[in-house]
């Protein structure tokens, strides 16, 4: 395989300072023995995107490693010091290969530009770094992590003032900063040892416990929980997180409770796959727990399984997402302390379920474009007009009050072990309390299906949609089409929505990250409870749509 020349110039200048000795040597074998690997480590640069760097580890310029990393803070450290006379930054990582020492090189550039960092001792939960960053009064943070992606991969997302994700204008000036740092010039580090380092140990758990403790609606009662972190950070704080709320009746799923940046016995690492929970849905049935909880390595995303009839029953996030708001709306609905500008945030591909819920007890929904960052943009928006209360993405992201501004699945835990718990004093389960949901607002079924496609395909049909959308889907009409790169109340965005004249809704976006196409489902049925019916209904749906659009492809 011959190489590239201006990829083997790109190459040739790693095999020199200021690129340490084992860099070095790694290039020199892929420049004489692997080209291939060569090709991917160096065919582009990682880029910067607006929620930070995400990819695979390695030497090369599209490979996360020290390099990229201490580029990406320089840029970082540039708005910053734009911004502020005497900036700070708080860094957390999680279980990762590398994590920690990335987490290093940045502060080594932070510092070195005059910064002051806080950084944590150990392994941190993403929802932490959020509390952190507000906590200290940060003007950033950093995260190292890749969530949920395989072991080999790793990721750097970048934090504002407010706690929540980077978003405009800030995203675009760091981008624009990174772009103009040459990888191969030597960036300036200061020592692990400088003054400007601030390490954070306990205290930071203890401030977080105790705010999170007055987010608790009802005393604790009787309910045994089964957990596990998938070998992440969420063994950090979520078992002490749930004492707090006096819920002790907690077991661990001992193969993947430990810290592994390996994850050596997790098959999935994302908990909206039911692999993800199938080592602790086993235990779960061994030992009769009412609950399952499941959070990601970075703790930011939380799966549930329900001991139901004998059964081990894995809710949606959708699912979830309508019990937790439910119930935070009936109880303080019941107590008479529902505020009267209470307000809720849900992603445009969330079911409409749950603005039912939130507007049948007066509260306000708006829907916000795919992604948490979105969702604590609109908190911060809202603090000085309403009282958010709630928010959720489909995706098993969710947030309870203001502590922070992303998603949090030791946040998450609590709030759904308590009202379990509240079901099991009824003797109730959840999935009892979502079907007495459906009784009140209608059966709702959602989906989402995923197509590997050409990127050319996926241009090709997004731009036919939108410049023909279809009058009817699958026999049913369209009575609104909604095409999110025109006129809206959101950011343009490459998202269409169809409402159909049955309540049904289809939502169709390519994926940010690689060549592939979603389609969001969701039927509604007001007066019948009949679920087969109604997942009959939502096949025949995306089917339709399938068929009319998506097969002459």
């Amino acid at each position: 395989m011959s190489i590239d020349p201006a990829l083997l110039q790109r190459a040739n200048a790693w095999l020199q300072e200021p690129f340490d000795e084992a860099t070095q040597l790694e290039v020199r074998r892929m420049i004489n023995s692997d080209p291939k690997s060569l090709s991917d480590a160096f065919f582009k640069e990682l880029s910067f995107g607006t929620g930070g760097l995400r990819g695979l580890m390695g030497p090369g310029t599209n490979r996360l490693n020290i390099y990229t990393i201490r580029a990406a803070t320089l840029g970082l450290a540039r708005v910053l010091l734009k911004q502020s006379t005497n900036p700070s930054v708080f860094i957390g990582y999680d279980v990762r290969h590398h994590s920690k020492e990335f987490a290093e090189e940045a502060t080594r550039v932070l510092t070195a530009n005059g910064i002051r960092v806080y950084l944590t001792k150990e392994i941190c939960p993403t929802p932490l770094v959020s509390f952190g960053c507000r906590f200290y009064r940060c003007s950033a943070a950093i995260m190292i992590t890749a969530s949920h992606n395989p072991s080999n991969y790793n990721g750097y997302k970048v934090y504002w003032s407010d706690g929540g994700q980077v978003v405009a204008p800030y995203d675009q000036e760091i981008i624009d900063e990174v772009r103009k740092i040459a990888i191969d010039q030597p960036i300036a580090l200061s020592p692990l040892d400088s003054p400007l380092i601030q390490w954070v140990g306990d205290k930071l758990d203890e401030a977080y416990l105790a705010a999170l403790k007055s987010l608790q609606l009802h005393h604790a009662s009787p309910i045994k929980i089964l957990y596990t972190p998938l070998h992440g950070t969420g063994i950090r704080i979520l078992p002490s997180a749930l004492n707090s709320w006096g819920y002790s009746d907690l077991h661990l799923v001992e193969e993947q409770k430990k810290p592994d940046a390996d994850f050596t016995h997790a098959s999935s690492l994302n908990p909206e796959e039911e692999k993800a929970l199938k080592l602790g849905q086993e235990k779960q049935l061994q030992i009769k727990a009412d609950l399952l909880i499941a959070t990601d390595p970075d703790a930011d995303r939380i799966g549930i399984a329900v001991l139901h009839q004998g059964k081990s029953v894995i809710l949606t996030g959708n699912q979830i997402a309508c019990l937790c708001l439910h119930h935070i709306c009936t109880t303080l609905h019941s107590r008479e302390k529902f505020p009267s500008n209470a307000a809720f945030i849900k992603t445009i591909v969330t079911t409409e379920l749950f603005r039912k819920i939130a507007e049948k007890f007066g509260g306000l929904c708006v829907d916000v474009l795919t992604g948490f960052k979105y969702i604590g943009q609109q908190i911060t928006l809202w603090q000085d007009t309403h009282q958010y209360l709630f928010g959720a993405e489909e995706s098993h992201g969710y947030l309870f009050g203001t502590l922070v501004r992303d998603k949090d699945a030791i946040n998450s835990s609590c709030l759904i072990v308590e009202m379990a718990a509240l079901a099991k004093k009824q003797n109730l389960t959840l999935i009892d309390c979502l079907h007495q949901i459906y009784q009140t607002f209608g059966l709702h079924r959602e989906s989402l299906t995923t197509l590997s496609l050409e990127e050319s395909a996926i241009c090709a049909l997004m731009q036919r949609l939108r410049n023909a959308p279809p009058t009817s889907i699958a026999d049913v009409p369209v009575e609104k089409f909604q095409d999110h790169q025109k006129a809206s109340s959101l950011p343009k965005s490459d998202v269409l929505r169809f409402w159909l004249s049955d309540g049904s809704k289809l939502v169709i976006r390519p994926s940010g990250t690689e060549p592939k196409l979603k389609i969001y489902g969701e039927i509604v049925q007001e007066n019948s409870q009949d679920i087969q019916l109604g997942d009959a209904r939502l096949k025949a749906l995306i089917e339709g749509f399938l068929k009319e659009n998506i097969n002459s492809l």
